[in-house]
């Protein structure tokens, strides 16, 4: 059954989502419309964006929310997010998870978060992705949080995309949000 993404919000405190993307077109679309739903649910959003791309993010932001609302995007290089350490290390990852969300949950700031991690960059075996994605699929759960997972799908190999369907509740696609049936967990969350 397929929804659309601001009704599964609706509906559900927190998502772990996953959005394999095939057109850069169609993501510069979503991402914008994600934060800009998330905006306007008072939302603090935190986005970890490729250098490259986030120009063209913020300046079709602009066009919509004004100063105060810009203000409540946290901006973060996804680069120096994931390899901070010269390498996709989990550990890390977590560390800079804990530094980014404590101040905003301390605040009981209600928390959406769009990630776009580029598997492609990642040297060594692709199971630590599936590691870091099972912490981050429980912390979204135990937090309350919102996040997003963007993945670029073209080139992925089967064994990645396995792995990231078994982590995430859902699967964003062009035409709605679908459960995924390969979710791992057994207290499954129906749509």
């Amino acid at each position: 059954m397929k929804t659309k993404l601001n009704e599964l919000l609706v509906d559900n405190k927190c998502a772990h989502l996953l959005y394999a993307f095939k057109s850069m077109d169609n993501y510069m679309k979503t991402v914008v419309g994600y934060i800009l739903d998330g905006v306007a649910k008072d939302q603090s959003i935190i986005l970890i964006e490729n250098e490259k791309y986030l120009p063209y993010v913020m300046k079709e932001l602009k066009i919509h929310l004004t100063d105060n609302e810009l203000e409540k995007i946290y901006l973060v290089n996804n680069f120096d997010f994931y390899f901070s350490t010269g390498s996709y290390h989990p550990p890390a990852i977590l560390g800079h998870i804990e530094k980014m969300y404590k101040p905003l949950m301390d605040q009981k700031k209600s928390i959406r978060t769009w990630t776009h991690v580029e598997w492609s960059t990642i040297e060594g075996p692709l199971d630590i992705v599936e590691e870091l994605e099972k912490v981050v699929d429980k912390l979204s759960a135990d937090m309350g949080l919102t996040i997003m997972c963007a993945y670029e799908e073209d080139g992925m190999p089967e064994s990645l995309k396995l792995s990231l369907l078994r982590t995430h509740k859902f699967l964003l696609t062009d035409d709605g949000v679908v459960y995924s049936d390969y979710y791992d967990v057994e207290n499954k969350i129906e749509i």
